[in-house]
């Protein structure tokens, strides 16, 4: 197996799960402090390592090229294929129908501001689409290959960013307490949607092959570099600006602009504004090639290329409709996004592997991850308590974050 498709595919975990969705963190953790934060972060980034090792638990005994529509319908049966599709398809469409319309109105932004281009901001949203539609079509090689470039730009631009802030960071806001002891659990949907990745396992597992071996250090440290950065991106944000700047900021926008004025810096709106572009851009790429690859087995569309097209008209015309004829629509969507993956990356993982081990009593020579029945009961428990909070928040009946 190539140590070269290793190093990709760890990428494409890492650019995957840091997303748009990592500046929303310091926001939604304002009021919990940074040390709290901080261990919320590696529990959530352990329970989702743990997940996605079921889910190559799984694999090793399925073939090659299958995804999760397969993969539920052999061990769960029709109605686990069925929540499988709806959990998987709600995300991802939710997912793609944000990135077109974020990065639409970026790139529209860029070509009227920074080129001197008047184009109306539809023209801003097709050109992305069919950007990142024309790279996953082609497959994951050319995913690969993007995101390795977009990865290190990306790096560049956190450096710049992290370059910026660190010299201003305060000791005395990185001590600072939880505000109200309800706002842990408001924070843990977006915490959690911020390591999100499991839809990407099956198009990995299909470009490296059914290597346990690598995929294992492919999740654990494509997974760790994404914790790691939003380690230093906590430090940064919540040491620069108070609990109650921090909590003020009820938006990207504010928050970035009380970051400028602060520093009396223009490049630091600029860093963030670029970073979130990148940061846009890959996640964008491998929720989409899951999404497609997982179409590509649903619909039974081949690898030519007449499948391949009819699949990129099926994964990406919806969003982009959805993001051209109701731009902020997706607002309401994303509020949800963390009840589809905690579906798709707890309960789902958990109920096959059980079915799996049932039906494969005599597993002693296959890879098994460790914990047993209380660790599934465990994770799952977590699971309902991030939908829980979810409801709770959206309910009122728990404070609002982010």
């Amino acid at each position: 197996m190539s140590m070269n498709k290793t190093f990709g595919s760890t990428l494409i975990i890492a650019g995957t799960t840091i997303g748009a969705g990592m500046l929303a963190l310091p926001l939604a953790s304002a009021g919990l402090g940074f040390a709290t934060a901080t261990v919320t972060m590696f529990g959530i980034w352990a329970l989702m390592i743990y997940t996605a090792l079921l889910m190559l638990e799984v694999h090793q005994h399925a073939d090659q090229n299958a995804t999760l529509h397969t993969l539920a319908h052999q061990l769960l049966g029709r109605k686990g294929q069925i929540i499988a599709s709806f959990a998987m398809m709600f995300l991802f469409y939710s997912l793609c129908s944000a990135y077109i319309a974020g990065g639409g109105a970026q790139l529209n932004d860029k070509l009227n501001n920074w080129i001197g281009l008047d184009v109306n901001p539809q023209t801003g949203t097709i050109i992305f689409t069919l950007m990142i539609a024309s790279v996953v079509s082609v497959g994951t090689h050319s995913v690969d290959i993007v995101n390795r470039v977009l990865f290190a730009l990306k790096v560049v631009a956190l450096a710049i960013m992290l370059g910026l802030l660190v010299p201003h960071v305060q000791g005395g806001h990185l001590v600072d307490m939880p505000v109200q002891k309800g706002l842990l659990l408001s924070a843990l949907p977006v915490v959690f949607t911020s390591f999100g990745f499991h839809g990407s396992i099956p198009s990995i597992v299909r470009y490296v092959g059914l290597d346990i071996k690598a995929l294992r250090k492919i999740m654990v440290i494509g997974s760790a570099v994404p914790l790691m950065i939003y380690v230093l991106w906590q430090v940064a944000s919540q040491g620069v600006l108070s609990q109650p700047d921090l909590m003020a900021s009820t938006t990207l926008g504010a928050f970035i602009a009380t970051l400028s004025n602060m520093l009396h810096n223009p490049m630091v709106s600029q860093s963030v504004s670029i970073f979130a572009d990148l940061a846009l851009m890959t996640s964008f790429l491998g929720v989409s090639l899951g999404l497609f690859d997982f179409l590509s087995d649903t619909l039974n569309r081949g690898s030519q290329t007449k499948g391949r097209i009819q699949t990129a008209l099926v994964t990406f015309l919806p969003p982009l409709c959805f993001a051209l004829f109701y731009p902020q629509g997706f607002i309401m969507a994303l509020g949800y996004a963390a009840i589809a993956l905690v579906i798709l990356a707890i309960f789902l993982p958990v109920a096959m592997v059980k079915a799996q081990r049932k039906q494969r009593p005599d597993h002693c020579t296959s890879y098994q991850v460790s914990g047993g029945t209380p660790a599934l009961v465990l994770v799952t428990g977590i699971g309902i308590m991030i939908i829980s909070a979810q409801f709770l928040q959206m309910a009122g009946v728990i404070p609002a974050v982010g």
